[in-house]
Parts: C-alpha cells; sequence; structure tokens
C-alpha cells in the first residue's frame, strides 16, 4: 500500500511555539536595544541597536524555512527522495497485491504438495501393479512420476489447487524420434517430435500387437500416436481407481475426469478429519515419453492445428525438469533477496486483471500470447541479459519494468525464442542435453499473426502504466483467502517434504 501522507493539523502546534518563541527574541532584543539608549550609552546602544534588524531577519528566514518544510510534509508536494512519488506509491500498491492475492501460504503450498504426493504415488503404484506386464506386447508405467509447473518451480499464484505431473510409460525399445514441424502452426510455435518405428520386417512381426494397438501411418510411416496412448492411459488408470480410492478413503475422496484428447485430471478432496487445509486439489496426470536425459514427449493438445491423423502422431517436447535446474541455479547466483520469482507472479497476477477488461475474441488471444511460459522464458532471457545482482529486492519496480519493455520488444518485433532449443549463448554452468543443443530454434510467437501481436505490446504497456487503478479497480475480496489454521499433522507434513 502506498504510505500516508500526514495530514496538515499534525504540524500546528509545533508552528505555533516556534512562532511564539520567535516573537519572544524579537521583543527581548527591541527592548534591551531601548534601555542601552535611555541609559546613555550611545556608541555601543547605536551598534546593538544596529545589530537589532540583522536578528530579526534571520529570524523571519528562519521561520520561513520551518513554515516551508512543515507545508511539504503535510502534503505541498512530492519532494525528491521524500518517499511519497509515484515510484513509490506504484511499489505500494504492486507489494499489497502480491501480499493479499498473489502470494501462496508456504504452510498450505507444502501440506498440499505432500498430499498430492501421497495420492499420486499410490495411483501410479496401483496402475503399474494391476497393468499390463511390461514386454513387447504391451504399454505400461513405468513406476514413477515428475512434478512439474509453477508450484514445483515457487512462482504459483493466488490457490495451490491445481498441479501438473508427468506419468512416464514404458515403451518397446528401438522407437526413434523424429523432429520436425507441423505443416500447420505449433502451439505457440512449439517443438513437435514424432516416435517412428522400425522399418525392418523383424520388428513390425515382433511387436505386432503393439503397433496395431498404438501406432498410426499417416502418409505410410508407422508412428507412435499421441491420441491412442492417451485414450489407453485415461482407461487404464480409470481401472485402477478403485483400489486406490478404497486405500485412501479414510484420508480423501478421489475422482478421476477424462476428457477426450486431454489428460485426465484427479480431483482430491480431502477429508475434515485428516487435513487441515481444506482445499480440492486438481492434479493434471500427463503420460510423458522419456528420451533420456529429463526429456520427455508429451501429447499435443486437441485444438491444435493441424487436425487429424497427422496431429495425432505428433508429440510436443517437455523440457520442465531443465528449467527447474536453471531455476535453482539462478537462484544460487542471484542475491539471497532476489525478487525475480515476485516479478512473475506479479506480471502473471496483472495480467489476469487485465484480462477482466477485456472483450472476445482478444480477451482469449490475451491469455494465449502472454502464457506463463512466454513470461518465464522472458524472464529467463532478461535475467542472463545482465548482471544478477541488479535483481536485489530493493529494485522490484524497476525490474519489473525491464521485464515488461523486454516483453513489449519481443511482441512488436513478433519474435521470442525458445530458450533452451538451440540456444547457444547459455552459460557452461547449465548443462543440456545433445538433443537441445542441436535442436532447431523455435519461435514461441509464431503462431499469432501481427496485428494480434501489436494489440497484445499497447495492451502490456496501458497494463504496466495503469497497475495501481487495475489492482483497485479489479481486486475483489473473493480472491482474498483466509489465513490457514495450525497444522494438526505439522510434523508428518515437514517429513514427507524433506522426502520429496
Amino acid at each position: 500500500m502506498a504510505a500516508r501522507v500526514p495530514e496538515p493539523r499534525a504540524f500546528w502546534p509545533l508552528l505555533t511555539c516556534v512562532c511564539t518563541a520567535l516573537l519572544c527574541l524579537c521583543q527581548a532584543l527591541g527592548g534591551r536595544a531601548a534601555a542601552a539608549a535611555a541609559e546613555g550609552e550611545e556608541e555601543e546602544g547605536a551598534a546593538e541597536a544596529g545589530s537589532v534588524p540583522l536578528l530579526k531577519g534571520s529570524a523571519l528566514l528562519l521561520l520561513g524555512c520551518l513554515l516551508a518544510r512543515c507545508c511539504g510534509a503535510a502534503g505541498g508536494g512530492p519532494r525528491p527522495g521524500g518517499g511519497w512519488g509515484p515510484s513509490a506509491a506504484r511499489r505500494g500498491a504492486l507489494e499489497g497485491f502480491h501480499a493479499r492475492q498473489l502470494r501462496l501460504s508456504p504452510h498450505v503450498l507444502g501440506h498440499s504438495k505432500a498430499h498430492v504426493g501421497r495420492v499420486v504415488a499410490e495411483l501410479v503404484r496401483a496402475a503399474k501393479a494391476q497393468g499390463l506386464q511390461p514386454g513387447p506386447m504391451a504399454l505400461s508405467l513405468r513406476g514413477d512420476f515428475v512434478r512439474v509447473g509453477s508450484a514445483y518451480e515457487q512462482h504459483k499464484v493466488r490457490s495451490p489447487d491445481c498441479f501438473d505431473v508427468l506419468v512416464p510409460l514404458r515403451l518397446p525399445p528401438r522407437l526413434k524420434p523424429e523432429p520436425g514441424r507441423a505443416a500447420g502452426p505449433a502451439p505457440s510455435g512449439a517443438f513437435v517430435c514424432g516416435l517412428r518405428a522400425p522399418a525392418g520386417a523383424g520388428w513390425p512381426r515382433r511387436y505386432r500387437p503393439f503397433v496395431e494397438g498404438f501406432c498410426a501411418e499417416p502418409q505410410g510411416r508407422c508412428l507412435l500416436s499421441s491420441a491412442l496412448v492417451l485414450r489407453w492411459f485415461q482407461g487404464h488408470l480409470q481401472r485402477c481407481l478403485g483400489a486406490v480410492r478404497y486405500r485412501l478413503q479414510e484420508r480423501c475422496r478421489i475422482s478421476l475426469a477424462a476428457c477426450p484428447g486431454r489428460p485426465p485430471t484427479l480431483h482430491i478432496r480431502p477429508c475434515s478429519d485428516y487435513v487441515c487445509c481444506h482445499i480440492s486439489m486438481a492434479v493434471r496426470l500427463i503420460p510423458a515419453i522419456p528420451l533420456g536425459d529429463a526429456l520427455y514427449l508429451t501429447a499435443l493438445p486437441p485444438d491444435v492445428p493441424p487436425a487429424g491423423p497427422a496431429h495425432e502422431a505428433l508429440w510436443g517436447l517437455n523440457a520442465s525438469r531443465h528449467e527447474q535446474r536453471l531455476l535453482a541455479w539462478l537462484k544460487e547466483q542471484a542475491p539471497a533477496s532476489s525478487c525475480h520469482l515476485k516479478c512473475l507472479q506479479l506480471l502473471k497476477g496483472l495480467r489476469d486483471l487485465r484480462g477482466q477488461g477485456l472483450e472476445e475474441p482478444f480477451c482469449s488471444q490475451w491469455g494465449r500470447v502472454l502464457s506463463s511460459y512466454v513470461l518465464k522464458t522472458a524472464l529467463f532471457s532478461l535475467m542472463l541479459h545482465g548482471p544478477l545482482e541488479a535483481w536485489d529486492e530493493q529494485f522490484l519496480v524497476e525490474r519489473l519494468e525491464d521485464l515488461v519493455m523486454y516483453l513489449r520488444d519481443c511482441l512488436r518485433k513478433q519474435t521470442l525464442m525458445h530458450f533452451f532449443l538451440g540456444n547457444t549463448s547459455l552459460p557452461e554452468a547449465v548443462a543440456l542435453p545433445r538433443f537441445l543443443k542441436e535442436a532447431a530454434p523455435v519461435n514461441l510467437l509464431a503462431a499469432f499473426d501481427g496485428p494480434t501481436l501489436d494489440l497484445a505490446a499497447f495492451q502490456l504497456l496501458y497494463t504496466w502504466s495503469q497497475a495501481p487503478h487495475l489492482i483497485r479497480t479489479y481486486s475483489r475480496a473473493r480472491y482474498l483467502r483466509p489465513a490457514p489454521a495450525a497444522c494438526r499433522h505439522g510434523a508428518e507434513a515437514r517429513q514427507e517434504l524433506l522426502g520429496e
């Protein structure tokens, strides 16, 4: 919040005392000069009488300075370095917005993460045990899961109720990745890849059930179909849900929601007598194909062109683990009080506030152009352009403005390159697998036309210039969450967090 300006009436007692003291001083000096002249001390009296106007003038000058200072402090206008200027008001509004509506309670987030990890581990373990046995005929779960997304990167905003988890699958050997691009625009210019089965006569004959169940043949090539794999994954988890629900019935109630063409979502509703933070959680379970070196392939969203059989045979690259490693490296190199994650949270919060005042169809495009992944990529690029010491907490407003201007320039140039794919300017300490280094660069803004990006750049500048006004206008009490109660299972939650 902006600092409160003192009221003018608070300075009237001080001004009254100062004026009274000065008047008494002037009267005393005038009386002393008159007495000296009456006693006949002509020379000395004349000298002292001549000094009286000088003393009176100095007293009046002092009184004027005090009046000017008091009036300025009482709201007569901003003073350089006085702390009441526009920059201080903007910082106060941003800090209040972050504290009240964006920042998550570490207690609630930690408890939610531990609960999600426990439930997902049970489900994956049951799916691996009750599923088809690994072998040449079947697709199976590898038996582990990978936590990804903003909740595990410390920049999630508002509520810890949504989580993303990669569930690695086990495939027959010798499936070869084929990097390439879709015939039309990919999702935000994303890297796409196919998994091709060996062309020899022996492999298709030996793995015929797998080929017939999970492969497609667009343009005469035998490729692993993401749509068929996702359909099997949804059904397999649904079949295993009964056993998990029975084992966890005292802790929570769980259900699985499957939408065609999208990863299934696990809904967790904790029981009131088990979890102190009664927050229903949604966990998106994403089937992932391991490529090695902490890289995974995941299915593309169904609403991304091109549609049809060719689209179903494409996979998107997921490098979340390398993003987490980069964030950990930046945290080590930056000051202990670095504000880079707070800047990312604030920018996501301002983006959401501005979206409430936009109309369709641009409202949907606004969220896609300034997606969380685009904002995070811009933050990565900007942080490596300058000294990391400049990201200290005291420079929050300056760094956030730099991030806004950097994004504005990227939108005007219609170019924001993927941070890892084909990037040759990464620090040596950030080790990348060969697959990423040799990949072709990808422009994350390639899917959007020029007018859309120009309008997004204009709205971004407007959002930043009117940030305090937007915070006052679109912030509502429904976003505020009460402080969590003391945890009755604090020791258990801490143990699970340490186990992660």
